[in-house]
């Protein structure tokens, strides 16, 4: 804030003189960035300053809470409330932290990079600190879980699933069932992955050798069916297409 009764634009440039102290430059930006018309908002997100002069929210104003601090948690939360704007993410998950990445890599296309933020990530040298680090690889250890669901899901998709409270729930299995195209039906099992709560309704390939031994001459010509993630639906017969669950 600028105390006392000086002029708006005074207020102005003292608020911007004392943030640009407050980020480490890099060598190529000499003087906080400016807008044509007006103050550029500064916005902080895990690895450093962007500038939003281009962005047409900046442009009328952008979001005064936001400007000149470190909001990553809100990015992932919503939260962007005076106590939600932290930068603590030490509690995100690695799958939340992916929200985090996506966001730096939409502030990359879209923004102007300026500088780092001297306080939890950056240190007064602009070196790493260990909580960037931490969070880094908090991010790794996401992309390693998406990766292997994205795997999963090629392997067991979901099924297709409808509910009425007269025919209770119904799932099926299609060529395109859960967004996958593939030249297999599949027929409908819970599936429980470790580390999760309860199962999930998936197509399962019935023939050929099992995944992870596509070019095994050796199998049982029985697909997936015998993983032993799966279960079969009590009163479904185990090779159709379709289950039905009464309510």
């Amino acid at each position: 804030m600028c105390p006392g009764p000086a002029p708006h634009d005074t207020c102005r440039k003292a608020a911007r003189r004392a943030l640009w102290k407050a980020v480490v430059a890099e060598p190529h930006c000499r003087q906080p960035p400016r807008s044509r018309k007006r103050l550029a908002a500064l916005a902080a997100l895990l690895r450093g300053e962007e500038s939003v002069v281009r962005s047409r929210v900046a442009a009328r104003g952008g979001n005064p809470l936001r400007a000149g601090k470190d909001a990553t948690r809100a990015f992932v939360t919503g939260d962007f409330s005076p106590t939600g704007l932290v930068d603590d993410v030490s509690e995100l998950s690695p799958l939340e932290m992916l929200a985090v990445q996506s966001w730096l890599s939409f502030y990359s296309s879209n923004y102007v990079f300026v500088g780092k933020l001297v306080g939890r990530f950056y240190d007064e040298s602009g070196a790493p600190t260990e909580a960037l680090r931490q969070a880094e690889a908090a991010i790794e250890e996401g992309l390693k879980f998406k990766a292997e669901s994205d795997q999963r899901k090629q392997q067991f998709p979901p099924c297709n699933s409808e509910w009425s409270s007269a025919g209770g729930s119904r799932f099926w299995c299609s060529k395109q069932s859960g967004g996958v195209n593939r030249d297999w039906i599949g027929v409908p099992r819970k599936l429980y992955v470790p580390g999760s709560r309860g199962s999930r309704c998936v197509c399962v390939r019935t023939t050929g050798p099992p995944s992870g031994q596509l070019d095994s001459p050796e199998h049982r010509d029985r697909g997936d069916l015998d993983n032993p993630h799966l279960e079969e639906y009590e009163g479904c017969h185990p090779l159709a297409e379709w289950c039905v669950l009464q309510a």
